[in-house]
């Protein structure tokens, strides 16, 4: 062990301490959030479309992967994303479904009901749209995986929906005119880590989709941070929009 670590140089170190930060650090935010959610038994300052954001991503950017191999580290956090997201839904699902004092008609995935869209009441249904997804993105890759020009539409769709997963979080907080119910750890936790993962992007020369997703990423997430500065500011001013 000793022998092994001598040998290590402090590039190598660092390339490893790097792709553990890859591979964990964009699951770590979500601890802070789901925490909150199980401590107020209350899911409604947190958007589920950031989790159907980070579900696509994640799963488009697995079939690039086959397609155009980039590091495993960021293959193996994208598997690890996808199992965190499944367990946000789950939890937020769970709670919503518990407070409700009237009980609403159930809305599931296979009503195939446009208007109910990514707000069924079961979490079954999400895991369904999740599967199917997964199906069918996977038959398109294996039959195109050849076509360099379809690759790169999935590398960039991929970069591109993850580049706007704080935009739902941000658009509840206006709806809300609110930032109650959201973690803030959570969202200076995303912005640490975006600024981190942009960075290594360019250090490890990846392809350029990732870079200019993580730039976009880092911009979103500090017009959150100025949401939760404004907010802060009016709520003592409306009693209707106090969080205390």
């Amino acid at each position: 062990m000793y022998k092994i670590l001598e040998e290590m140089t402090i590039k190598d170190i660092a390339d490893r301490l790097a792709e553990g930060v890859m591979i964990f650090g964009g699951i770590i935010p979500y601890i802070p959030q789901y925490i909150e959610i199980k401590q107020k038994d209350d899911a409604d300052g947190f958007s589920l479309y950031v989790c159907l954001a980070l579900l696509i991503a994640n799963t488009l950017r697995i079939f690039f992967w086959f397609g155009k191999r980039f590091e495993k580290p960021l293959l193996v956090q994208s598997i690890l994303m996808n199992i965190t997201m499944l367990i946000m839904i789950r939890v937020c699902v769970t709670v919503r479904n518990k407070n409700q004092i009237i009980r609403s008609k159930d809305r599931v995935f296979t009503d195939l009901e446009t208007k109910y869209f990514w707000k069924w009441t079961d979490f079954q249904s999400y895991a369904e749209f999740f599967l199917l997804f997964g199906v069918l993105g996977g038959l398109l890759t294996y039959l195109f995986v050849d076509c360099q020009v379809f690759v790169e539409i999935i590398g960039f769709l991929a970069v591109l929906t993850e580049a706007v997963l704080g935009v739902p979080q941000f658009c509840q907080n206006l709806q809300n005119k609110s930032t109650d119910g959201m973690s803030k750890a959570m969202v200076a936790m995303w912005t640490a880590g975006d600024v981190f993962k942009t960075g290594y992007f360019y250090w490890r020369e990846s392809p350029i989709q990732f870079t200019i997703c993580g730039g976009l990423q880092v911009f979103i997430d500090l017009a959150i941070l100025f949401q939760i500065y404004i907010y802060r500011i009016i709520s003592p001013l409306r009693p209707e929009l106090r969080t205390d």
